[in-house]
């Protein structure tokens, strides 16, 4: 499979599974109504983050139109990355293929809504992590792949002979 046509299919997975549980979500519940799944520790509960990651310029005018243009930049950046992989860089594939997904995901909520769709709340005590989503998972997943692709290839690099050597 290229690797384009894995982009693809990660896409055809991540996106409809994002959107729907987004629409899911917004049609079932009101704003900031929480349903505990299991309690003490994860709760569905409806948010909507105008901002970027824990809410981060969430109270900016010109946020709308930056985060448009920052998520169209990294998406442009990782097919020009993606087209410059190598064959055996699959894990590296995957990996932007699932922030790809991401990205694309929130954006449809940025154009859409001008804000994103939250919901999976996860929490332990007074421990509270900001809710997410589907789209933030995959980013999530996709980043800590390339960071262990990122240093496993340093160790091996690291690990092989030097052409000098020999």
């Amino acid at each position: 499979m290229s690797r384009f046509q894995t982009l693809a299919v990660v896409n055809l997975i991540i996106l409809p599974l994002d959107q729907l549980t987004k629409w899911l979500i917004d049609a079932s519940f009101r704003l900031h109504e929480s349903v505990p799944v299991i309690p003490g520790l994860f709760h569905l509960t409806y948010v909507r983050n105008k901002g970027a990651a824990f809410g981060i310029f969430a109270d900016s005018a010109v946020r709308i139109p930056f985060f448009i243009s920052v998520s169209i930049i990294a998406l442009l950046a990782i097919l020009w990355y993606l087209r410059h992989l190598q064959e055996r860089q699959r894990v590296a594939l995957y990996a932007l293929s699932l922030v790809f997904s991401g990205a694309l995901g929130n954006l449809i909520d940025r154009v859409r809504f001008g804000e994103v769709i939250d919901f999976l709340d996860v929490f332990w005590g007074r421990y509270h992590w900001p809710a997410f989503n589907v789209a933030d998972s995959a980013i999530t997943i996709g980043v800590t792949l390339l960071i262990i692709d990122m240093w496993r290839e340093d160790r091996l690099r690291k690990h092989r002979p030097s052409p000098l050597s020999e």
